[in-house]
């Protein structure tokens, strides 16, 4: 994949007790404003979300932020970000898809997990040919590539569907996974067969 221009960020809207996520985080901040690489996110300024677009907007970096109606109202949105308020979690989603050119997926709750399997599945169904780039800070996503792993193992979906993410063990690691992805298209053509 060419250079990316914006790269969405899906992460938690919670500050772990684990430092390690929230220094991850961070440091994926500064690594997208240094590479001029505008981050798109889900507009909180909570959590492990607003402290990657805190750290990216500090680090000189472009930020937009994509945000619910309600959920502005309730997490209050990031006021030096460019700042999207829709009318629902499904536009805003779908605005998020549209405005980035793949995905970064740091440890979340379940709502990052809703955001993750939908990314993964839309890119099975070829509705976007993006990068997926899930980081795995200490192991985070290890139970979820396991479970990914079962169900290829059970038969509910084919070996191909592994190929859909790349799994990568820090934010360091984030670019040269991007940059690398081969399209989907070749990964998942035998999906189609």
């Amino acid at each position: 994949m060419p250079f990316p221009s914006s790269l969405c960020v899906y992460c938690a809207s919670m500050l772990p007790s684990d430092p390690a996520p929230r220094q991850e985080a961070e440091r994926l901040g500064q690594i997208l404003a240094n590479n001029g690489i505008r981050l798109v996110y889900g507009g909180g300024s909570i959590g492990l979300m607003g402290v990657t677009a805190r750290a990216c907007l500090e680090a000189g970096g472009r930020v937009t932020g994509i945000i619910p109606t309600f959920l502005d109202e309730r997490e209050v949105g990031l006021a030096d970000a460019e700042l999207e308020i829709v009318e629902s979690m499904h536009v805003r989603k779908r605005r998020m898809v549209e405005e980035s050119d793949g995905f970064v997926i740091l440890p979340g709750g379940l709502g990052t997990l809703d955001e993750t399997l939908e990314i993964i599945t839309w890119r099975q169904l070829d509705l976007h040919d993006k990068p997926i780039v899930l980081v795995n800070i200490g192991g985070y996503w290890d139970p979820l590539v396991a479970l990914i792993d079962n169900v290829i193992a059970k038969g509910y979906a084919k070996a191909s569907a592994r190929a859909l993410f790349t799994v990568v063990a820090g934010v360091d690691d984030i670019l040269p996974a991007v940059i690398g992805a081969p399209e989907a298209s070749e990964k998942v053509e035998a999906e189609r067969l």
